[in-house]
């Protein structure tokens, strides 16, 4: 029961239906701990308390999904081009 729990790309090599499952059993494992999530995949960082969006090595944004989103940035490009059809 490490107190910082780090997850780097534990996801991204997983369908849809089998990252959701994973993704159920993760959130009991980070209960109470802090955890660092690496991903590319939207969908695993979204209910974050905060996310840090990286480009190119730098910190670009940071903020909750919702705060990102609105602000128009790096993160909602990035949304709009694994959401949008």
């Amino acid at each position: 029961d490490a107190p910082i729990l780090v997850l780097d790309e534990a996801t991204s090599a997983l369908d849809t239906e089998s990252e959701r499952q994973v993704q159920r059993a993760l959130e009991n494992l980070m209960q109470n701990r802090t955890t660092i999530v690496i991903a590319h995949r939207l969908s695993t960082i979204r209910k974050a308390d905060r996310i840090v969006v990286m480009k190119e090595g730098h910190l670009v944004e940071e903020g909750s999904h919702d705060e990102l989103l609105a602000r128009g940035g790096e993160y909602e490009v990035l949304h709009r081009m694994q959401y949008d059809q």
